[in-house]
């Protein structure tokens, strides 16, 4: 997702300074951006940091590590897009806020569709007034909404993808039912997006199942380690979540 991303900052006019695990995912711009082997460095140009990484022990270690901390300016504002566990941003806020540095959470739904086409939903969390600041490069990227205090843009996010994960499971059911029964997939989908059925997972993926195209996206792996991290707050939480339960275990089965 990171790319798209990248591009419609891009044409929205910032000046990107720009590092990634993968060196070669950058070649793409180096004509366009200025581009940095080291994460240290990059960040050291930048008074808006942004990550975008796959994991809360991967942003960890990208961010966290000392020589990228003091390569931060006091008063900049990092973002992180990543999906991670909500006490993780509330812990990385508060060490960045030792450093006078402002923080906020701000996960993203929408996919790859979403990130190409500038319309991922953004889910922040942190002071309103640093939303509002950032809203130049919200704007480039979809729609923020402003949830609360750091974390609760995680808490939205594992929101998000508790029903996500549950949603595909049953559109991929019920247009099984349908088809195995002699019903045409193709009409019962028309039919279901006009009632109360209808959904985003409905409309693209139940269309990507009538077409036989499972041409991946995102990876599993992470999928389940949404649902795990869903979980895991949940029994924080005192709370049992049976559908999340199953999303999970169908989701480890697979991979």
């Amino acid at each position: 997702m990171g790319q798209p991303m990248v591009t419609n900052l891009i044409n929205a006019g910032h000046s990107l300074h720009l590092w990634n695990r993968t060196q070669e995912k950058l070649d793409a711009f180096r004509t366009s951006s200025s581009c940095y082997e080291s994460a240290d460095i990059a960040v050291s140009h930048a008074d808006i940091i942004i990550t975008m990484l796959e994991t809360g022990e991967v942003v960890e270690s990208v961010l966290m590590q000392e020589g990228v901390l003091d390569s931060i300016s006091a008063g900049s504002l990092v973002i992180d897009m990543s999906s991670i566990p909500p006490e993780q941003a509330r812990s990385h806020a508060s060490r960045l806020h030792e450093r006078s540095i402002r923080y906020l959470d701000a996960p993203v739904s929408g996919g790859t569709v979403g990130a190409a086409e500038a319309s991922l939903s953004i889910m922040a969390g942190g002071e309103r007034a640093d939303v509002e600041y950032a809203n130049s490069i919200f704007s480039a990227l979809g729609k923020a909404t402003h949830i609360g205090a750091h974390g609760c843009g995680q808490l939205a996010k594992l929101a998000n993808q508790a029903i996500v994960g549950i949603t595909i499971g049953a559109v991929s059911e019920a247009l099984l039912l349908a088809a195995k029964g002699g019903a045409d997939p193709v009409a019962v989908r028309e039919a279901l997006s006009g009632g109360f059925a209808a959904s985003r997972i409905l409309e693209l993926h139940g269309q990507r199942m009538i077409d036989g195209n499972y041409e991946p996206g995102a990876r599993s792996r992470v999928q389940l380690k949404d649902m795990r991290t869903i979980l895991d707050e949940a029994r924080l939480q005192g709370l049992t979540l049976p559908l999340s339960q199953r999303t999970h275990d169908g989701y480890l089965s697979l991979v």
